[in-house]
């Protein structure tokens, strides 16, 4: 279903104004203080580490919160793969007012060229030591605690289970399923679901656990039966096209929390809605590709023909940016041609609006990996890779005495 053009805003741009210039984001999230919390990354820089920025409403800018290495213990001028992003790995718990964080790998050790994360599997000097947990404490403004997490592998999506205490996430490059304690810290996998990790978790009103594996298919953690299942039901996907790569990319719960919206990581991507509690697996809904159709013989990049950012407005409206470029560009469309829309959608309905244009300072202005909403209900999304990295803020419409509208918080990256 394609959306109709209406009268749209502009967003404001904040760029990561960081030494070095970070080349990637990730994760954006409304922390449990209603404030957001973004992750600007140095994902193929030699010795690149991550950092947590925080937006302060009364300068309108962004704030440095923490350096991830320093944090962690682990420097930058080490030798070792660096503590280089935070991969859709923010997860708030709304009970002790922490925001978790996890690190993911990629980027070389000082003075390295490239990183390979197989070869240098247990180097010592040059390989990754593994992801780290990091604790924030957003009411003290500090860092609580931190702690290896994932031995040699990065984070590459997180998900909080507050009511158990336990966070679950994804590794690369191993794609192995972890169940994370945080009273003993005590870390397990289930194994491996693929050869694709998957840029998701999420959990149910009963605490279940969903990820997908590389054919697109939902596998479900039950926590009270510790069985790690594959369900038959699968992310929807263009005719033509093959189930492989299919894997879940961004997924919002509805404001009622009894489904979920949610895009994959795939050519012409699809919305998708997802009943987990509906029968014994769930019942699966296609709402249609988010872009607009072209010839899909022509291949396109993932990076060109994106989808994300899904975020519910304090309005019940469900908002999201798509890819638009110039038709017919499809093999190579110019970067400053690609374009980034917000679209707002009724989930009633199903109407869909173009509502913004994302602005930008240089680069692409359409990669958009994750959507947050604040305490005001104003909307931000995590915007940018290699150029033109940084933060999007769109102002929405709201009651001025209105706070706290960042709740219900989302528990996974």
């Amino acid at each position: 279903m394609s959306s109709t053009k209406s009268q749209t805003r502009s967003t404001t741009f904040y760029p990561f104004e960081l030494e070095p210039t970070p080349d990637s984001c990730w994760s954006i999230h409304a922390g449990p203080d209603g404030r957001i919390y973004i992750a600007a990354c140095c994902e193929h820089i030699s010795g690149g580490v991550a950092h947590i920025m925080r937006y302060n409403e009364k300068t309108d800018s962004l704030d440095h919160v923490l350096n991830v290495a320093e944090a962690v213990g682990e420097p930058p001028d080490s030798g070792r793969a660096s503590q280089c992003k935070i991969h859709d790995s923010f997860a708030p718990s709304a009970g002790d007012g922490i925001l978790y964080a996890a690190t993911h790998l990629s980027a070389p050790g000082v003075g390295q060229k490239q990183f390979a994360h197989w070869g240098e599997w247990k180097n010592a000097k040059t390989g990754f030591p593994g992801s780290c947990l990091i604790a924030y404490d957003t009411r003290r403004d500090e860092v609580a605690w931190t702690c290896p997490f994932i031995p040699h592998e990065g984070c590459r999506c997180l998900a909080l289970d507050d009511q158990r205490r336990r966070l679950y996430a994804m590794s690369y490059p191993r794609d192995h399923f972890w169940v994370f304690d945080l009273s003993s810290r005590a870390m397990r996998s289930l194994g491996r679901l693929g050869s694709v990790n998957s840029q998701t978790i999420f959990t149910d009103r009963r605490g279940r656990v969903f990820t997908s594996n590389d054919q697109g298919q939902i596998v479900r953690f039950d926590p009270d039966t510790d069985v790690l299942e594959e369900l038959p039901v699968f992310v929807p996907y263009t005719a033509g096209l093959t189930r492989w790569h299919n894997v879940f990319y961004d997924i919002v719960a509805s404001p009622a929390g009894d489904c979920v919206y949610g895009v994959p990581w795939a050519i012409d991507p699809h919305l998708f809605r997802y009943w987990p509690e509906e029968g014994p697996h769930g019942r699966m809904e296609d709402l249609g590709p988010v872009h607009q159709r072209r010839d899909l013989r022509v291949a396109m990049p993932y990076g060109q023909d994106h989808c994300g950012g899904l975020v519910f407005g304090a309005d019940g409206m469900l908002y999201y940016v798509k890819s638009r470029w110039p038709a017919g560009q499809e093999r190579r469309p110019r970067g400053d041609a690609m374009e980034g829309v917000v679209v707002q959608m009724d989930p009633a309905s199903g109407k869909r609006c173009d509502f913004a244009m994302l602005t930008h300072q240089g680069g692409m202005a359409n990669y958009v990996s994750r959507g947050a909403r604040d305490r005001f209900g104003h909307l931000y999304f995590g915007q940018g890779i290699k150029t033109g990295v940084g933060m999007a803020r769109l102002v929405m419409d709201h009651d001025g005495d209105a706070v706290n509208l960042h709740e219900p918080l989302r528990t996974w990256g």
